[in-house]
């Protein structure tokens, strides 16, 4: 099947399969520590797992590429559905999907802000919005609502004194990541949310200035983490481990190699995978932001979406008990290791 029609399948599909999952026999977990795990990419990126397939860090284990992901939304609840066998996303949707009755647990993190590895707040170098009250009737243009971009909004806002009903009247736009930045510059938002490649190449067209960022606001924090079903945790108890740590080594290593050779080994992995991509933006690699040693989950990265969530009514309260989200169980990289 092409990679196309075997997205839309997953995309079409996936709202039905994910009640199936949580009283059936999920595609893939039939069998004890199955040697191969299903998964989504993404175009001209190098995943944690892939990178650490290719380190050598998963062992025998095979990763099986059934096509790229169009969300962390969509990417979760395939792996919930049993489509697939992992999916990462934001935190904040791992908590909305777990709120849905999802049977699925957090085991690692795998993406995250630091210093290299942020999502940034821009406006024109010219604007007149200055502080967080100049936003208010403001357009703000993000990739989408309700996930990571409009909670550090929210939490800006807040943190700076906004009430909810001021904070409401900040106008937040569904903005394609590429058009973003020539939104802004055409007038047709006021704020524009930028991180990785697209922020850098803003930044270095010039004519933009940084109101705040999300490691402005809470530092170095993981944001995304993935998740498994708890069928498949059952029932492939090494795979988990085997993956788990894997990943975990290989985010260490990608932090404490020098970017150059990390940057030339993930453009090997594009090219070897033959995929008809691009690996352009693999110049612009600074970090997967994770800080944490081997990807290890806090509960403060959960519990802090969980509380956005429940503030604006998506979640009810106690709907949701964040300590059942997630495990450090599989992880083998103890905590006090040196990052």
């Amino acid at each position: 099947m092409h990679t196309t029609s075997r997205r839309n399948f997953l995309v079409l599909t996936g709202i039905s399969a994910l009640a199936a999952a949580g009283c059936g026999t999920a595609a893939g977990s039939s069998s004890r520590n199955t040697d191969k795990l299903r998964y989504q990419g993404s175009s001209g990126a190098v995943t944690p797992p892939e990178l650490a397939a290719d380190l050598g860090y998963l062992g025998d284990l095979k990763l099986d590429w059934v096509g790229n992901t169009i969300s962390g939304p969509q990417d979760i609840q395939s792996a919930a559905s049993g489509q697939t066998d992992f999916g990462g996303a934001f935190n904040g949707a791992v908590v909305k999907l777990a709120a849905r009755k999802a049977p699925i647990k957090a085991v690692i993190s795998y993406y995250g802000s630091d210093k290299y590895a942020y999502s940034g707040f821009y406006v024109a170098e010219n604007s007149a919005i200055r502080s967080p009250r100049d936003l208010i009737g403001k357009k703000a243009g993000m990739n989408t609502l309700g996930a990571h971009a409009e909670a550090m909004l929210d939490i800006y806002l807040k943190m700076n004194g906004l009430s909810r009903a001021e904070a409401e009247r900040v106008e937040r736009i569904v903005v394609p990541p590429v058009n973003t930045e020539q939104s802004l510059r055409q007038r047709q938002i006021d704020v524009a949310v930028l991180g990785g490649i697209l922020r850098d190449k803003a930044l270095e067209t010039g004519g933009v200035r940084k109101l705040f960022s999300d490691f402005d606001l809470r530092g170095a924090f993981s944001a995304g983490t993935y998740i498994l079903t708890d069928r498949f945790i059952e029932q492939n108890p090494e795979t988990v481990r085997t993956f788990v740590t894997g990943v975990g080594k290989a985010l260490d290593w990608s932090r404490t190699t020098s970017r150059e050779e990390v940057v030339a080994r993930m453009t090997e992995i594009v090219a070897k995978r033959k995929r008809s991509e691009s690996a352009d933006a693999l110049k612009y690699w600074r970090s997967y932001g994770v800080s944490a040693p081997g990807g290890r989950i806090a509960e403060t990265e959960l519990s802090v979406w969980a509380d956005w969530l429940t503030e604006r009514g998506d979640v009810k309260s106690g709907q949701v008990h964040v300590e059942d989200l997630y495990t450090n169980e599989y992880n083998d990289i103890r905590a006090t290791k040196a990052s």
